[in-house]
């Protein structure tokens, strides 16, 4: 749609750090207006926490809407990290209470893989690794869904900020003991950032964010790797797993060459971690092409609500990956009933 009547739709980005709510005409091109919450959505017993995203995206959305004239909103596409596992309640709770308060028909819940995904390649076949904190793997041929790793930092994650922090801890705390894999220079970073080894544990196991921590010591491992082969060698082998995963996804070249595109923080390390990364996707991705991401998570949410309010969704659906409401709510139950009746 390219007309100036254009529905608007809402894209969601729920992540660690916080919400993003962005809201925009159904059609190509920038937000209309954004708004930014540093309150991430709880997750408890049950999942991720519905209340209390509606809490923050039904005002957010009224004032997104307030903003820009909007007078209905037609589509919302809501990433979140966890949906995969974690979303039970966001599936049962969203549809009817976004219907009831703005008059959302059309709903999807993704796994923040997939809007990830979505913006960096729209809906081309291909493959996406998004490495933060944690790293993750999607790839697609438009017919399913694959996925590597994104276990998180105690199972997997191999390869992303927490892998590398802690790898580079293990390095330093070597050198410290006196045992073979050691680093100097890394245990010189410890001691800078983190004070006396022998404190370390005590300042690291009690803390909830432990895996942000570790990938907080990332860019000391590649600020090292210039000068000391220990730290080199963390992050090439770094690349050899994220490359890994993108090669366990990436569907195989048909006709048409797949496209692997890289996003996340991860990112700003630079060469040190960027230069064996392209070796090593030389290496295990020599059919495919390698392409700068063309959005972010918030970008590919706001394409799937275009598209859904569009008719033209071809990305796969799929229950936990990318589940799409079925436009039918309570509000349309009792209006058909009522029409009936009359």
């Amino acid at each position: 749609m390219t007309d100036r009547g254009a529905p608007w739709v809402l894209g969601v980005d729920s992540g660690g750090s916080g919400v993003r709510f962005a809201l925009r005409r159904a059609e190509p091109g920038p937000p209309a207006g954004t708004i930014t919450s540093k309150e991430p959505v709880r997750t408890g017993p049950a999942g991720i926490d519905a209340e209390h995203l509606l809490s923050q995206l039904l005002p957010a959305a009224q004032e997104l809407m307030l903003r820009t004239g909007a007078d209905r909103i037609a589509a919302v596409a809501v990433g979140a990290a966890g949906m995969a596992t974690l979303g039970d309640a966001l599936r049962a709770e969203l549809p009817g209470a976004l219907a009831d308060a703005l008059g959302v028909r059309g709903l999807a819940l993704a796994a923040d893989a997939v809007t990830a995904y979505a913006g960096a390649l729209g809906q081309r076949a291909g493959a996406v690794v998004a490495a933060g904190t944690g790293m993750i793997a999607l790839g697609t041929d438009l017919a399913t869904w694959r996925r590597a790793d994104g276990w998180g930092h105690l199972l997997g994650d191999s390869g992303g900020g927490a892998w590398i922090g802690r790898a580079g801890l293990d390095a330093a705390l070597r050198a410290h003991d006196g045992r073979p894999g050691g680093s100097a220079a890394l245990l010189a970073r410890l001691e800078a950032v983190f004070g006396a080894p022998a404190e370390l544990p005590g300042l690291l196991y009690p803390r909830g964010d432990r895996p942000a921590v570790l990938a907080s010591f990332a860019p000391e491992v590649a600020g090292c790797a210039a000068a000391d082969p220990v730290a080199a060698g963390i992050l090439r082998e770094a690349a050899g797993h994220i490359a890994a995963s993108a090669a366990a996804v990436c569907p195989p070249s048909a006709g048409d060459q797949p496209q692997v595109a890289l996003t996340g923080g991860l990112l700003k390390l630079g060469e040190p971690l960027l230069a064996p990364l392209r070796a090593e996707f030389a290496r295990l991705l020599p059919y495919a092409r390698g392409i700068e991401a063309a959005g972010d998570p918030l970008d590919g949410s706001l394409l799937i609500a275009t598209e859904i309010a569009g008719g033209g969704l071809r990305l796969p659906h799929d229950p936990r990956m990318l589940w799409i409401a079925n436009g039918v709510t309570d509000r349309d139950r009792v209006s058909a009933k009522t029409d009936q009746d009359s």
